[in-house]
């Protein structure tokens, strides 16, 4: 079960990384182009600054659960993706401001898909916890 869990996890993540590199990127770059809240708005509009340093702290806690997964810290290691998974569903708040919807189809995608990224990881990372007994076991340690 760990070893086709551990496949699961290595391809969302590593399909998760490569839309979340897209979408910061041209959130970034395009930052002018990305709807933000009025100006009386309780939802704030982070900084670009913000967004394309977020990306690279978002990215070191996948990057950790990979490392706690192939040590078989299951519990630590579903933390650390659910922290991650938060670079994907953060993405729902670009849905939040008036506009959102105008935005280019290509840029929705890689929104949306980020968000559904977000999501699998999530589940997995919760599935995995629950699962924890099952995954965190190995030969060795069943004699």
């Amino acid at each position: 079960m760990y070893e086709r869990a551990g496949r699961f996890l290595y391809w969302t993540l590593a399909i998760a990384v490569a839309v979340s590199v897209v979408h910061y990127v041209d959130n970034y770059a395009n930052y002018d182009a990305y709807p933000v809240p009025h100006a009386h708005s309780r939802i704030p509009a982070p900084p670009a600054t913000v967004i394309g340093l977020s990306w690279f702290v978002f990215t070191a806690f996948g990057g950790l659960a990979i490392l706690l997964w192939r040590r078989r810290a299951i519990v630590w290691s579903a933390v650390a993706l659910g922290v991650y998974s938060l670079s994907g569903l953060v993405g729902i708040a670009h849905y939040a401001v008036p506009g959102a919807t105008d935005m280019a189809w290509w840029r929705q995608t890689h929104v949306i898909v980020d968000v559904g990224c977000g999501l699998a990881l999530s589940a997995f990372a919760v599935w995995a916890a629950v699962r924890r007994r099952a995954l965190g076991r190995t030969a060795s340690n069943e004699r």
